[in-house]
């Protein structure tokens, strides 16, 4: 059974540790004993919570698409030269960096401070997991 540090947890859902205590308390979340005998979130209940609760920024643009990967966020630099444009975003803790061509950019005005809906399609997604100490 994976577990997950009270304050990894609070990371994820970006939250205070109380309100990750509260959840544990409430029952919303399981938790029990670490191998150090700290209290743990179980990872498989913490991962349901958020799917049920997990809240994100509703997608301001009101169109449909197939790409699932959406993050809404603020752009905040814009980097551009003649034929193509480094965008920076925040979307909640993520940091998002999309190279675009600078036609792009004047055509949809983006300029630090205009909200912006990154959307990821790969074929190819990396997932890694936290190394373990031996």
């Amino acid at each position: 059974m994976a577990q997950v540090r009270i304050s990894d947890a609070a990371d994820f859902l970006g939250v205070s540790t109380d309100t990750v205590r509260r959840l544990v308390a409430s029952g919303r979340l399981a938790a029990g004993p670490d191998a150090s005998g700290r209290t743990a979130v179980d990872g498989r209940s913490l991962a349901e919570y958020v799917r049920i609760e997990g809240r994100s920024v509703a997608d301001p643009t009101g169109v449909s698409r197939s790409a699932r990967n959406r993050f809404v966020g603020i752009v905040t630099e814009v980097t551009s030269d003649r034929v193509m444009s480094q965008v920076e975003m925040q979307a909640g803790p993520h940091r998002i960096v999309s190279l675009i061509s600078t036609e792009s950019v004047r055509e949809l005005g983006l300029e630090p401070g205009v909200v912006a809906v990154a959307v990821v399609k790969a074929t190819n997604v990396v997932l890694e997991t936290p190394g373990t100490d031996s």
